[in-house]
């Protein structure tokens, strides 16, 4: 097993299951069809939006789309912690290092919700880019593909990661290497990606991730939103949108300033550390056991 096939013990049937209520399925199909259409006007319209507005402008536009697909597939969005940390590209100084964004991993919701706090280019395994919809979404907005199942590649793209940030570019990661439902511990957290903050000198963003659903005075982690082991994409759409109440929660927690930790090693379980942290007062209990 290499680095980058890390293994997660979640499956669809033991995981991605939704228990709270539903929608009917005339409701669901519209919910569906407008978030499709709505990603792919993302899709057309990322050239001309790239071309036309400035770095400032251009973000807060990409936050205000993923913030609305995530409204039109039916789930709503919450943003808590302090505003996450600006990169050279980003709005900061020009001529500094960006910024490594690092985040735990429960769904393929995750990419819009981060892109909703902190826009940034997304390391992403190569499957990713023959996605429909998704797939060439993902190659405009400058996603860095990784082919997992060749560890030779892993050097290569250390460095991509490395000048990336280097060149001032908000790069976001989702370290654990494989989704996990959200209701445990998660993975843990690959040092790799952590390397190229170090050579880039570039601060490390964590961001905590949760779905919750339920009653208002009763949310719990939601399973609906898990897209975990060999989910196919169209079922786990599917669960999306016929789970009614569905939140999804991001949180954005205190930065790791560069030079904080000598290795990358080090750097890794100290992300970790802290987004772990942040989930100790989760109310349901891991169902791994």
């Amino acid at each position: 097993m290499s680095h980058w096939l890390p293994a997660s013990p979640c499956t669809p049937p033991g995981c991605a299951v939704h228990a709270g209520p539903a929608r009917r399925p005339v409701p669901a199909a519209a919910l569906l069809l407008a978030g499709c259409a709505l990603t792919l006007a993302g899709v057309l319209c990322a050239p001309l939006a790239l071309s036309l507005t400035g770095g400032a402008r251009r973000e807060r536009l990409v936050r205000c789309w993923a913030h609305a697909v995530l409204r039109v597939f039916g789930v709503g969005v919450r943003i808590t912690g302090p505003p996450a940390v600006r990169g050279g590209a980003a709005g900061g100084r020009a001529g500094t290092p960006g910024v490594l964004v690092v985040a735990n991993h429960v769904s393929w919701l995750d990419i819009p919700l981060v892109a909703a706090v902190c826009p940034g280019r997304m390391l992403a395994k190569s499957d990713i880019r023959r996605w429909p919809v998704l797939g060439p979404l993902a190659a405009l907005g400058g996603t860095l593909f990784v082919e997992r199942e060749r560890l030779r590649s892993l050097p290569a793209t250390v460095r991509s990661l490395a000048s990336a940030l280097h060149g001032g570019a908000r790069v976001v990661v989702f370290p654990e290497g494989s989704t996990w439902c959200g209701r445990g511990p998660g993975g843990r957290f690959r040092p790799a990606a952590f390397q190229a903050a170090i050579d880039a000198g570039a601060a490390v963003q964590p961001l905590r991730i949760r779905y919750l659903g339920g009653p208002p005075d009763h949310r719990a982690p939601a399973g609906a939103a898990a897209f975990v082991g060999d989910d196919p994409l169209a079922a786990s759409l599917w669960r999306v949108v016929r789970a009614a109440g569905l939140t999804a929660e991001i949180r954005v927690l205190a930065p790791i300033p560069a030079g904080a930790v000598p290795g990358r090693r080090e750097l890794a379980r100290l992300a970790q550390s802290t987004v772990a942290s942040d989930s100790a007062n989760l109310p349901a209990a891991s169902v791994h056991h």
